[in-house]
């Protein structure tokens, strides 16, 4: 071989473009599965966030929703049960609409995966009971509608774990009983609509509803069921109706006691028609409130006397609810602005007028087993100015004689205005008639009286001599000085304005 050929041949750039290409070429050749997209199900709309299968009449749940649904409509349809863990492919939902099917229970893990569900309405269905484990893993759930089911129970934990639930309405149902004391739990919360109304409840512990907190009692209706007729039940209402709460005020006439168990339908609105109930005195729960007032400032100790409470000492913590709802517990609230002593006791720090309010004191040995203690109606004033010190009435009377005497003053000590009339220049003018027409054609005095004063003939008032004679009730001025020939034209000029404002005033006819 020629020397030129001995070295080794140097690699020619362009192979590895080659070889990249050929590979490209092949993976485009190959098949390979590429992901579906998330399409609408057939028999429903969607749009960005929304999903809505409603009155499809579907007997089951769609497959493969979108997983960008946050609100899910499936109501008026036929469904009648629904699978464990059917919500796992929408991470995002936040509002699930059910109502108006034919749902009779619920699988222990129906509702799992929907951390993130905050409103529920399964209304218009045929449940006949409310489970504990139904909805305790919608952690976030804060609206709860089950109202129009078949629900003759719930259960005492039911709602446990739902520390953020807000509204519940489990109205038009055959409830009999009502786990009440799961209220008190739920009160220190969030809990502010709880509607059990139009069902068969025969009785309620007065007792404990009584004792609940201002903000559940405001939410907590109870019209339409047949309660047996009682003076703790009427008293109840009847403060809550004073107090102004929603849940009696707006239905007062729809709230009913039965009168006799023998009598089915021995129905009265009892609030309406309080003849029945005249002799009912003022129970305990009555008497409890106290009102307290303080200076914006000062230190704030409410104590209760917790000898009252039927809880064992031992094991009972203590819980003040303030105005604004908020729970406060030993040792106190985040700031310190309120601490809770280890004997019940509750301490404001300062005095502000925003804290004004009833401060509900409570003893609890449970989540669920709270008593009442007492109850503070607090009233948070300013302090009154100095200058307030004189009482209203004082200050009117003194007013009144003030003004009586400065009438007085000027009706009987003020100066003669017209000083010039006021003159005698001749014996026959009485002053008391200068006075009379001065007062009457001016109202106020010439400003000079010299000899030189011209009269004008566009001035509007005339200022009078005293007067010489009346005829017919017209008046004749004497004439001055100033103008010595009656046939003046000035003079003539003041008899004519003399002569009109004579017809003016007059009240007989002018005989000429």
């Amino acid at each position: 071989l020629p020397a030129t050929m001995s070295s080794p041949v140097p690699a020619d750039p362009l192979w590895p473009r080659v070889a990249k290409l050929l590979l490209m070429l092949l993976q485009l050749c190959v098949p390979r599965a590429s992901p579906q997209p998330h399409r609408c199900p057939a028999a429903c709309i969607c749009t960005s966030d929304l999903l809505s299968c409603s009155r499809q009449t579907l007997l089951r749940v769609p497959q493969a929703l979108p997983p960008t649904t946050t609100t899910l409509d499936l109501s008026h349809n036929a469904l009648t049960q629904l699978h464990d863990r059917w919500l796992a492919a929408l991470p995002h939902l936040e509002a699930l609409h059910i109502s108006h099917n034919q749902i009779r229970n619920l699988s222990p893990r129906a509702f799992h995966n929907a951390s993130f569900l905050r409103h529920l309405d399964m209304s218009s269905n045929y449940l006949h009971a409310v489970e504990t484990h139904y909805f305790e893993a919608l952690v976030s759930l804060e609206e709860l509608l089950l109202y129009n089911n078949r629900i003759t129970r719930v259960d005492e934990n039911a709602f446990a774990k739902l520390s953020g639930l807000r509204k519940v309405y489990l109205s038009w149902n055959n409830l009999t009983t009502f786990p009440f004391h799961v209220v008190q739990g739920l009160g220190i919360y969030n809990l502010r609509t709880l509607d059990l109304s139009s069902n068969s409840l025969s009785s309620i512990p007065v007792e404990v509803l009584a004792a609940l907190p201002e903000n559940i009692g405001n939410g907590l209706y109870l019209h339409n069921n047949p309660i047996r007729c009682s003076c703790p039940l009427y008293l109840m209402l009847q403060r809550w109706n004073q107090q102004g709460f929603s849940s009696v005020k707006d239905f007062f006439e729809e709230h009913t006691c039965k009168v006799s168990d023998s009598v089915p339908r021995s129905l009265i609105k009892f609030l309406k028609h309080t003849h029945m109930f005249e002799n009912c005195s003022a129970g305990a729960e009555d008497t409890d409130l106290s009102h307290l007032e303080a200076m914006v400032g000062q230190p704030i100790l409410l104590s209760c006397n917790t000898s009252n409470t039927s809880l064992p000492h031992a094991a009972t913590t203590y819980m003040w609810i303030t105005p604004h709802h908020e729970p406060i517990k030993h040792p106190g609230n985040s700031n310190r602005s309120m601490e809770v002593y280890r004997n019940g006791s509750l301490k404001i720090a300062v005095a502000k007028p925003w804290l004004s309010g009833v401060y509900v004191g409570l003893a609890m040995n449970s989540p669920y087993n709270f008593s009442r203690m007492c109850e503070f109606n607090v009233t948070v004033l300013y302090p009154k100015p100095a200058e307030e010190t004189f009482s209203t009435g004082l200050t009117t009377l003194l007013g009144c004689i003030v003004s009586l005497v400065l009438v007085i003053i000027y009706l009987y000590l003020t100066p003669c205005r017209c000083l010039g009339c006021c003159k005698k220049p001749a014996p026959l003018s009485p002053p008391q008639e200068c006075s009379a027409q001065s007062s009457i054609l001016s109202t106020t005095p010439p400003a000079t009286d010299g000899p030189n004063r011209k009269a004008s003939a566009n001035k509007h008032v005339v200022f009078l001599e005293p007067i010489r004679e009346t005829q017919n009730g017209k008046i004749r001025l004497a004439l001055g000085e100033d103008f010595p020939d009656p046939k003046h034209p000035k003079v003539l000029q003041v008899k004519s304005d003399s002569e009109s404002i004579s017809s003016v005033f007059s009240d007989t006819p002018i005989v000429s």
